[in-house]
């Protein structure tokens, strides 16, 4: 009875009840008390300590085993629990390698752990275990013993159905994934060689491999939009909106109804215009320009997705869960559903539609002077195209120009504020990489016709100047009324990379200013003083991959890149969940109310999870096609510039025909190469030949492996040398964050406007 007492009494203890009524302790009280014993402690002993009664020990038991999934505490093979990190165990992820190794993702942060292939037979890459240190490698790296299995990352794993001497099995298409799978008896039946997805029913273990069911027969490895179809599940891409989401859509009205217009300002005599590509089918802004005064009043309306997405329904569980819309060549999968993301919510042209309104003074200097928030019908009076737009402003098309009307006028200004925008980034110092772009050309029978740049006029970075200044504005409305938000946070080079930059321009004689800590204006500077050097291509690539990506996070810490104290997005809700959500807390403020959709940290981080994983779906896509699109030119000799320098050899981009394979070490000459990874170069230890980023080469390809999507060249007959330093940097420059797909010249999953 005293014990009771001083249970209830203890903080440590949990105030909750449970069914029988009575608190039980606290995680954090179980480890402690652990952690006060110093040894491993058997179920009877904990039960003794603790004062668990009879009748609350299923429940004991349930919150130990709780536990131990989440890797606080294990349960040794005398069935006594302990803390890990009393016995030098650790936590983390496996990261899995196609050659059957692996390594261990500490969640502490500390050097990664390598995992050899006997370790690796009993997880899958994404698995997440506890790990006992057990020596080192032969390179020296620690090396871990898998104790215990937190998680299980893999139910289902899409692959090829091969026949192993009578034996059927599934080889998965993510290589991470080192395993074959057993298929077992009962599921669809499928042709070997069919592309199938597996359901795991028995995990892989030390002494079993794992076994699974066929539950889906998705077709033949090259029947067209089958790399689409192995991306979606191999990246666990959200591709079927839920029937409550299907059934809600179908209720949403065609047009803007009489109730919809409550509150909101009437915008529809403006002749706002959307801008964009000619593919484009969801347009979520539109702009209009006029003079007034010195400066200029510009307009930015945006489509206002979040009066038909409510917050915590089954619509916008599902564009939580998706995170983004990713953009695959000839096809997309949208974060909403196609009757909000290309019909009610997207500013067609000659309709009615719900827009939120970033309404700005600019002054004739391009800054921002004042700016208001509100949501408002709008009527969009045209829909141009960039290279519409081009013709008739920077071409001097007269029919073109015409052609406008009386649109022309207001394009005109528009244009003489994206003058003044750009002198003003220039004095804010942002960052402008030069990087090109390219896009798929399809033939009647669905294989690639050709790859071509995408050439950038002065239309796209019109546009992009807007949605920045909207970006902005939208980030200190709600960073000035203490609303928390997601902001598109993007920090600056971490003091290892930026050593090893500066290592690098010291040969050539460059400083990059600023100290320890550098700002954009400082990146800026060096770029326009390299722009003109044979090796531009070569201090822009290194400088490029010096600097981090950008991430959501609630917390402000500034965008290095695009030199400005507070960014966030609001410009794309049709395709971007975190500008959905800027949307809410925005309207939130207008109401003088609070928008609180849970944990911004957590969904930060989930927002920024799913925009890498758009990017590695999209990236796959993209290797294969190229890879299919390649396999016919097989012995062909091409010229490329090195595009990066490995341990294993070096990768080629390849001039117009813009693909990127790798020459293996091995065929680079009868020589010992040594990698140098602050010179970013292979050096020949006999001959002294070197191949450095940016070399120029030429290549003959060998192999276009489909299974692999890997491309392989060799140097072409009589190449012992790099043809040069000079490398190849045509192509328009490209702000660090844009409408583009490339930000920090990395590929995006959006669509554009990053």
């Amino acid at each position: 009875m005293k014990l009771s007492k001083i249970r209830l009494a203890d903080p440590f203890f949990e105030r909750e009840k449970q069914n029988y009524g009575t608190p039980l302790p606290s995680r954090e009280y179980i480890m402690q008390i652990l952690e006060r014993e110093g040894t491993p402690m058997g179920l009877d002993a904990l039960v003794r300590t603790l004062g668990i009664r009879p009748g609350e020990h299923d429940f004991f038991e349930r919150r130990l085993h709780a536990m131990r999934r989440e890797g606080q505490v294990i349960l040794n093979r005398r069935d006594a629990w302990l803390l890990p990190d009393k016995a030098d165990l650790i936590r983390g992820k496996v990261q899995g390698h196609p050659d059957g190794f692996g390594f261990l993702l500490r969640d502490d942060k500390g050097e990664d752990v390598f995992l050899g292939p006997k370790a690796m037979r009993e997880v899958f890459h994404g698995d997440r275990v506890i790990v006992r240190l057990a020596g080192q490698d032969r390179r020296g790296r620690p090396e871990g013993k898998i104790v215990e299995v937190l998680e299980r990352a893999n139910t289902r794993i899409v692959g090829r159905v091969l026949d192993e001497h009578g034996i059927r099995v599934v080889a998965p298409e993510d290589k991470r994934l080192a395993q074959d799978i057993l298929v077992a008896p009962g599921g669809k039946r499928a042709a070997a060689g069919q592309v199938v997805t597996v359901e795991l029913i028995g995990q892989p273990t030390r002494a079993t491999q794992p076994v699974g069911r066929i539950v889906e027969v998705l077709g033949n490895y090259a029947d067209p939009g089958m790399e689409i179809e192995i991306a979606l599940r191999k990246h666990e891409l959200p591709f079927e909106f839920s029937a409550e989401t299907r059934a809600y859509t179908r209720k949403l009205p065609d047009v803007v109804r009489r109730k919809d217009r409550a509150g909101r300002e009437e915008i529809t005599g403006l002749p706002l215009v959307t801008i964009d590509g000619e593919t484009a089918r969801d347009f979520d802004d539109a702009v209009f320009c006029e003079r007034v005064g010195k400066g200029w009043r510009l307009v930015v309306a945006i489509a206002d997705v979040s009066h038909y997405v409510g917050s915590g329904g089954a619509l916008d569980s599902d564009a939580r869960a998706r995170g983004n819309s990713v953009y695959f060549p000839r096809r997309v999968i949208p974060m909403l559903p196609e009757k909000l993301s290309n019909g009610l919510c997207s500013l067609n042209p000659q309709v009615e539609r719900l827009c939120m309104v970033a309404d700005m003074s600019v002054s004739a200097r391009g800054e921002i002077k004042a700016y208001r928030f509100y949501p408002a019908v709008m009527f969009s009076h045209a829909r141009l195209t960039y290279n519409r737009v081009a013709a008739a402003l920077y071409e001097k098309d007269a029919e073109a120009a015409s052609s406008l009307g009386d649109l022309l006028p207001h394009l005109q200004e528009l244009d003489r504020l994206f003058r003044a925008l750009l002198k003003a980034r220039a004095r804010r110092g942002a960052i402008d990489f030069e990087t090109t772009e390219t896009r798929m050309e399809f033939d009647e029978a669905g294989k690639i016709a050709c790859i071509v740049p995408e050439v950038r006029n002065d239309a796209h970075r019109l546009i992009e100047e807007c949605m920045l200044a909207a970006n902005v504005c939208a980030s200190d409305f709600l960073r000035d009324n203490s609303h928390p938000t997601l902001y598109r946070i993007h920090e600056g080079p971490t003091p290892k990379n930026l050593e090893k930059l500066r290592a690098f321009l010291g040969e050539f004689g460059l400083p990059l200013g600023g100290g320890d800590e550098p700002v954009a204006r400082d990146y800026a500077a060096l770029l326009e003083k390299a722009r003109l050097r044979p090796d531009a291509q070569l201090l822009q690539t290194v400088m490029l991959r010096s600097l981090r990506q950008a991430i959501y996070s609630p917390d402000n810490v500034g965008h290095f890149g695009l030199a400005y104290d507070s960014y966030t997005h609001f410009t794309s809700p049709i395709r971007r969940y975190p500008d959905l959500l800027v949307h809410r807390a925005i309207k939130a403020v207008l109401a003088g109310k609070r928008y609180i959709p849970g944990d911004w940290g957590e969904i930060g981080l989930a927002c920024s999870l799913t925009e890498r994983r758009a990017d590695e779906a999209t990236r796959d896509v993209v290797d294969w096609l190229k890879c299919y699109y390649m396999q016919d030119r097989i012995g062909e000799i091409f010229t490329g510039s090195v595009s990066a320098v490995v341990p294993f050899g070096m990768f080629v981009a390849l001039d117009d025909v813009f693909v990127e394979g790798l020459v293996h070490v091995s065929d680079l000459g009868n020589d010992y190469f040594h990698f140098d990874e602050a010179r970013h170069e292979l050096m020949g230890e006999r001959t002294r030949v070197s191949y450095r980023l940016s070399d120029r080469v030429q290549v003959q390809l060998i192999r276009a492996d489909l299974e692999t999507s890997k491309i392989d060249f060799r140097l072409s007959d009589g190449e012992a040398r790099p043809a040069g330093r000079k490398g190849k940097t045509g192509g328009a420059r490209v702000p660090v964050e844009s409408k583009g797909r490339h930000e920090y010249g990395k590929k995006s999953g959006g669509k554009r406007r990053g």
